[in-house]
């Protein structure tokens, strides 16, 4: 006898604008301020599903990011902390 076979249905999910660019933004790797809003505390980028941002503004975010990083303005991971 078969299984009977379900379809999952797509629901469209609402896309969270958390954090929108103005036009007035300074997107650079120097705005740390800025790009501290599109990390976690883990140190990981948000993910352009989360953030709602575009694909061009998330490229250019993430691009951002790791222009900092890489110039020590932001850290590449999260310190320990002294408690544990």
């Amino acid at each position: 006898m078969k299984k009977p076979y379900f379809k999952r249905k797509n629901f469209l999910k609402k896309q969270k604008t958390g954090f929108t660019l103005k036009k007035s933004d300074q997107l650079n790797y120097k705005n740390i301020l800025l790009l501290r809003n599109y990390i976690t505390i883990s140190g990981k980028i948000i993910p352009k599903r989360l953030n709602g941002l575009t694909a061009k503004q998330q490229r250019s975010i993430s691009k951002a990011i790791k222009n900092a990083r890489y110039m020590s303005f932001l850290p590449f991971v999260r310190l320990p902390s002294a408690g544990r």
